[in-house]
């Protein structure tokens, strides 16, 4: 154990609740963050608001401990039970999430030669933890004492095979699939029984021989090193039963020709059986690619605001998708990011490409806010060039296998972060971030959007508007999961800091956790709806009516069903024309309160 003391800085201690609640017995638990997209359907929508649009500004930080001095940070974090869990390329460590107390550290050790050494997470189920190694192990933890519970060898490093991804865990059985595919491996999606380790499935994602597909690789030996890895996480529709896995890019990257057709299944949406492995439909975004735009998020399932069940998809080609599910059409597609010579292929004299080939959506996808319809994405603006090979040959065994070289343009990469209407496709806003956008986006009802760059900026957004709220610089590349818990009547937001890999082109940092939250009673103590109603009566019902009602075009009531007391507090103190400004000539801070809980009971 790294001295957990020492690396630990504890910052206004003697504000947070949950000290006071740890020695007072355990405290109460509210939502927490218990996989990698917080829900098995991708949506990593949060419930909670006391971190709102005009609370945010107090956000204080709780803690922070330092993980690593360094090395790639791209974990999830989980909240499960009070608990935080999360990894590194060898750690899988368990803290208290309100306070960064160390519970306990288990550190594996590589029984073959680690070939990457990312990891993006972990998943829970049955008092058990389930991750990948960078060596092709998958290991199954003891969740109160780290204690490896059984191990399997799934991959094979010496044929660029590793794991990466964060796996999920559903129904007794832990799924995840292979990556390295552009080592020219032959990925596959794997199924294990939670309890045992046993395969009970495999789905192979470039199919050979007379599976489902396999025509699609015109030269059969081709897809003996087709590529296809997976390297993010998953989702699962537990109604449907249905586990929608995002394809890698085919292999070589950069040299189709090398692989004629149209190269099922990478470049795809897979949809398996969740139970048996059979596949029950796919979409492919990108046939026969030669630019390595592959799917590497995972899939929002989400039913939008006018009826339709979609499977909403974002690439490294720098587009997001909305797939109807009934019907397996893609219904539209937006950019998120700059695209240039999309519609082109490498040549060996060289062409210039957006995004190019660390760019787009990279390991974080689409998350969604039914109650806005909206659905937001964070994307990297980074171009390159690239050549081709055309001489080159099969993969040499454990190498990657690109068919050319590629360089990345010297000028400083930015983000966006990008707001969508989910029944229309329509673009409601986009932000332009200092830096590429790679950490999880996460909604809250709250109204806003909480999201890093790798300039080492946590952001708060606006998530009607997309206007900044807040900005707070960290350290350190911020390129894993932001999430949101509450404990002891207390919301906290928990992210990762620090971030040594390709896509790190502003600040690094040493690997670090950092929690935030509010100060006593900031967003928890509810404003006085009685005393309100008095203040609305003298100041506003003149104009509203007494309901609420007399605007035809400014009902309150409508305001009331779609605002939250906070939302509507922020309105008050922050009028549009022709509504007086009140806050703070005539309302103080805590009348403002009241009266936006009194507005808050008219629905």
């Amino acid at each position: 154990m790294r001295g957990a003391s020492a690396a630990r800085t504890l910052i206004c201690a003697g504000l947070l609740m949950g000290t006071a609640a740890a020695a007072e017995g355990p405290a109460k638990l509210g939502p927490q963050w218990p996989n990698y997209n917080n829900t098995l359907d991708g949506q990593r929508f949060s419930p909670l608001d006391q971190i709102s649009i005009t609370t945010s500004a107090q956000l204080v930080q709780a803690c922070r401990i330092e993980i690593a001095k360094g090395g790639s940070f791209q974990t999830g974090p989980i909240v499960v039970g009070g608990t935080m869990y999360l990894t590194t390329a060898r750690d899988t460590i368990a803290l208290d999430p309100t306070n960064c107390e160390q519970k306990w550290r288990a550190t594996y050790t590589p029984e073959a030669a680690e070939l990457w050494t990312t990891n993006r997470g972990i998943a829970f189920l049955d008092g058990k933890l389930f991750r990948g190694t960078g060596d092709g192990r998958l290991l199954a933890l003891d969740a109160a004492t780290g204690a490896t519970v059984w191990k399997d060898e799934i991959a094979d490093p010496r044929n660029f095979e590793y794991l990466a991804a964060a796996p999920i865990a559903w129904n007794g059985v832990v799924y995840i699939g292979i990556a390295g595919g552009d080592g020219g491996i032959r990925g596959r999606m794997l199924a294990f029984d939670a309890a045992t380790g046993r395969e009970i499935w495999r789905f192979n994602t470039v199919p050979t021989g007379k599976e489902r597909g396999a025509d699609s690789w015109t030269d059969p030996k081709s897809a003996a090193t087709g590529g296809g890895g997976t390297w993010s996480t998953y989702t699962l529709d537990v109604t449907a039963g249905e586990l929608l896995i995002p394809v890698g890019n085919p292999a070589p990257g950069f040299l189709p020709r090398y692989r004629p057709g149209t190269n099922l299944f990478t470049d795809s949406l897979v949809v398996l059986d969740a139970r048996t492995g059979g596949l029950k439909w796919w979409y492919q975004l990108i046939p026969h690619d030669g630019l390595d735009r592959d799917l590497a998020a995972a899939p929002a399932v989400v039913r939008s605001a006018n009826g339709v069940e979609l499977a909403v998809i974002a690439g490294k080609d720098g587009y997001l998708r909305a797939i109807d599910r009934g019907t397996h059409r893609q219904i539209y597609q937006v950019a998120v990011t700059r695209i240039e010579n999309g519609d082109l292929l490498p040549t060996p004299e060289g062409i210039h490409f957006c995004p190019g080939i660390l760019g787009g959506v990279e390991w974080n996808g689409v998350a969604y806010d039914g109650a806005r319809d909206l659905l937001f994405v964070g994307a990297v603006d980074w171009c390159a060039t690239y050549k081709i090979s055309p001489g080159s040959g099969p993969p040499a065994r454990g190498f990657a296998f690109q068919g050319g070289p590629f360089a990345l343009d010297p000028a400083p990469a930015t983000g966006w972060v990008t707001a969508v209407d989910a029944s229309s496709g329509r673009v409601r806003w986009k932000y332009h971030a200092d830096a590429p956008v790679v950490s999880g986006v996460t909604p809250t009802a709250g109204g806003v959007v909480l999201v890093g760059d790798l300039a080492g900026n946590l952001m708060v957004l606006n998530s009607d508007t997309g206007e900044l709220v807040r900005k707070m610089p960290t350290g350190g590349a911020i390129a894993g999961g932001i999430v949101t818990y509450q404990i002891g009547g207390r919301q906290y937001v928990a992210l990762t800091s620090g971030n040594v890999s390709r896509t790190a082109n502003v600040v690094t940092g040493h690997p670090t956790v950092i929690v935030m939250t509010l100060p006593p009673n900031v967003g928890t103590v509810a404003g006085d709806a009685a005393r309100g109603g008095d203040l609305y009566a003298s100041n506003c019902a003149s104009c509203h009516g007494f309901d609420g009602t007399a605007m035809h075009d400014h009902d309150l009531r409508k305001a009331a069903q779609a605002k939250t007391v906070d939302e509507l507090e922020a309105w008050i103190r922050d009028p549009k024309p022709p509504m007086p400004r009140l806050f703070p000539s005539t309302l103080d801070e805590t009348e403002v309160r009241d009266l936006a809980a009194f507005v808050h009971s008219l629905r």
